[in-house]
């Protein structure tokens, strides 16, 4: 169990019951299966035209991956190509991440969660992933020894993240240089092209960590 209260517990209180289902809203099949030899459940969020998606589906075929894309143009291309290569574990969303993360997954179901270049959100820092009150609710998601993988090249972000995991949301977490030929993502092909740096932050939820969410259940 925890030592001690945990920092976040101090923050504003994300409010999960003051958000509405995504417009046309259902549970993908794999969520309504309860068999406990069913696949590790994957979450990728903002998966853009869905290059890191395609690529884990069809390289990790015991795992189904659900990725979330909230721009329209963005989730169309990516769609489409999934549809071409027809994929039995991977499942495209089109829908805001918090909303749908909210109505459609339970606690302690997801086994790995991708944030891969989400947007810096320079002037609006309150709106950096682990700046955020849904942090803990998302992490409330995660199974224990789970892990969340954040990536940018923007160093400043990831000062930021590697500070709050420790400080705030009590993470072990380890933080790497990602290597030249990494080819995840359109944006990190463009920016290791550019020869920019590249972070990761991998964050590890420990045995017996709590949120104020683990008992929460978003009402049918």
């Amino acid at each position: 169990m925890n030592e001690k209260p945990l920092s976040h517990q101090k923050k504003r209180t994300f409010q999960p019951e003051k958000l509405s289902p995504p417009r046309d809203f259902s549970k993908p099949s794999i969520l309504l299966n309860n068999n406990a030899e069913s696949a590790p459940i994957i979450i990728e969020i903002g998966t853009g035209k869905g290059k890191h998606a395609l690529s884990f589906a069809a390289t990790n075929p015991d795992r189904h991956l659900i990725a979330i894309e909230r721009t329209r143009n963005k989730f169309e291309a990516f769609a489409k190509q999934a549809s071409q290569q027809d994929l039995d574990n991977l499942t495209p969303v089109h829908a805001d991440a918090i909303a749908w993360i909210v109505h459609a997954m339970a606690s302690n179901s997801v086994a790995q969660i991708y944030i891969l270049y989400p947007n810096p959100e320079q002037h609006n820092p309150n709106q950096q992933w682990l700046n955020m009150p849904f942090f803990e609710f998302l992490l409330s998601r995660l199974q224990e020894g789970g892990e969340i993988i954040l990536a940018t090249n923007i160093e400043t972000y990831m000062d930021n993240a590697e500070q709050q995991a420790d400080r705030v949301w009590r993470l072990p977490a380890v933080r790497q240089q990602v290597p030249a030929d990494s080819q995840r993502t359109h944006f990190e092909v463009k920016y290791l092209a550019r020869n920019e740096s590249c972070w990761q932050l991998t964050m590890h939820k420990p045995t017996g960590y709590q949120t104020r969410f683990d008992e929460w259940t978003a009402s049918e």
